[in-house]
């Protein structure tokens, strides 16, 4: 597997695998999430145009997962990582989270956050495995409080989300 900047031709990839990692939620009765469409193409093509997607590729350059990133409030915030489920448990998303810290340094980003599920395994207690910690409701800033209230209104609240905060140069813990 390596990273590389993504492509406008990879964003088909990228939302298949939206789609694909999104079904694994179907698993917990979190239908909702199960059947949210992915990204529009136009959204990622930004993402790329702009320098803040990448991708994990297979040996023959096929994409196996992808992050977006973008900048709130002077954070690096992590708007989507997902992997494929047949790649799951191979450090895919971890190697992501890792290439958007470097560009957050880069960026001189005080920080690196992402909103998550809170009781998924592969989502809150996996991302505290990589170095990141909950937010306090009360510590957010407008821009992560905005970021929820859209959650909010999309009905992704019926299950407990949070703010998750890292500092830009954690390692991760994960191993394997």
């Amino acid at each position: 597997m390596k990273i590389r900047d993504a492509r406008r031709d990879d964003v088909p990839a990228t939302q298949r695998i939206e789609v694909a990692a999104g079904r694994m939620f179907a698993d917990l009765g979190m239908d909702l999430v199960a059947a949210d469409d992915p990204p529009p193409t136009q959204t990622i093509e930004q993402y790329v145009d702009d320098g803040r997607c990448w991708v994990a590729v297979d040996s023959d350059d096929r994409p196996i997962g992808y992050i977006l990133v973008e900048m709130v409030d002077g954070a690096a915030h992590i708007e989507q990582v997902s992997v494929d489920p047949g790649h799951a448990g191979r450090r895919v998303g971890a190697t992501l989270i890792e290439c958007a810290a470097e560009w957050a340094q880069s960026e001189r980003a005080s920080a690196i956050t992402l909103t998550t599920y809170v009781d998924v395994g592969w989502n809150g207690p996996y991302y505290e495995r990589l170095g990141f910690e909950y937010l306090a409701e009360c510590d957010e800033t407008s821009g992560l409080r905005t970021k929820r209230a859209q959650e909010k209104s999309s009905g992704l609240d019926q299950w407990p989300r949070a703010c998750m905060v890292r500092a830009v140069n954690a390692a991760s813990t994960v191993e394997g």
